[in-house]
Protein backbone atom coordinates (compact mmCIF):
# COMPACT_ATOMS: atom_id res chain seq x y z
CA UNK A 1 0.00 0.00 0.00
CA UNK A 2 2.89 1.96 0.66
CA UNK A 3 3.88 1.79 -3.27
CA UNK A 4 0.53 2.80 -4.07
CA UNK A 5 0.55 5.81 -1.90
CA UNK A 6 4.08 6.86 -3.26
CA UNK A 7 3.40 6.32 -6.99
CA UNK A 8 0.56 8.42 -6.54
CA UNK A 9 2.11 11.06 -5.08
CA UNK A 10 4.75 11.29 -8.06
CA UNK A 11 1.83 10.93 -10.49
CA UNK A 12 0.96 14.47 -8.50
CA UNK A 13 3.98 16.21 -8.44
CA UNK A 14 4.34 15.24 -12.04
CA UNK A 15 0.91 16.46 -13.26
CA UNK A 16 1.78 20.34 -11.24
CA UNK A 17 5.19 20.45 -12.81
CA UNK A 18 3.89 19.57 -16.39
CA UNK A 19 1.22 22.92 -15.64
CA UNK A 20 3.75 24.84 -14.80
CA UNK A 21 5.82 24.13 -18.20
CA UNK A 22 3.08 24.43 -20.13
CA UNK A 23 1.84 27.41 -18.54
CA UNK A 24 5.10 29.01 -19.23
CA UNK A 25 5.95 27.50 -22.67
CA UNK A 26 2.12 28.24 -23.98
CA UNK A 27 1.48 31.72 -22.21
CA UNK A 28 -2.31 29.98 -21.67
CA UNK A 29 -2.83 29.51 -25.69
CA UNK A 30 -3.77 25.79 -24.97
CA UNK A 31 -5.49 23.17 -22.99
CA UNK A 32 -2.44 21.48 -22.26
CA UNK A 33 -2.65 23.18 -17.86
CA UNK A 34 -5.60 22.95 -17.33
CA UNK A 35 -5.38 18.69 -18.65
CA UNK A 36 -2.60 18.64 -16.52
CA UNK A 37 -4.56 20.00 -13.71
CA UNK A 38 -7.75 17.84 -13.94
CA UNK A 39 -5.34 15.03 -13.71
CA UNK A 40 -4.15 16.00 -10.96
CA UNK A 41 -7.29 16.47 -9.51
CA UNK A 42 -8.44 13.08 -10.45
CA UNK A 43 -5.51 10.95 -9.27
CA UNK A 44 -5.83 13.30 -5.94
CA UNK A 45 -9.45 12.27 -5.29
CA UNK A 46 -8.54 8.31 -6.52
CA UNK A 47 -6.03 8.38 -3.62
CA UNK A 48 -8.28 9.47 -1.05
CA UNK A 49 -10.85 7.02 -2.43
CA UNK A 50 -8.58 3.85 -2.25
CA UNK A 51 -7.20 4.84 0.97
CA UNK A 52 -11.32 5.12 2.26
CA UNK A 53 -11.71 1.55 0.62
CA UNK A 54 -8.53 -0.15 1.93
CA UNK A 55 -9.06 1.49 5.58
CA UNK A 56 -12.99 -0.36 5.56
CA UNK A 57 -11.26 -3.46 4.37
CA UNK A 58 -9.15 -3.45 6.73
CA UNK A 59 -5.99 -3.25 4.18
CA UNK A 60 -4.35 -0.24 6.40
CA UNK A 61 -4.47 0.56 10.02
CA UNK A 62 -4.38 3.67 11.99
CA UNK A 63 -1.13 3.71 14.40
CA UNK A 64 -2.03 6.59 16.42
CA UNK A 65 0.47 9.22 17.66
CA UNK A 66 3.96 8.32 19.07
Amino acid sequence: MKIVVAIAFILIIGSMASALFYLMRDQGKSNRTVQSLAFRVGVSIALFVLILVAYKLGWIEPSGLR
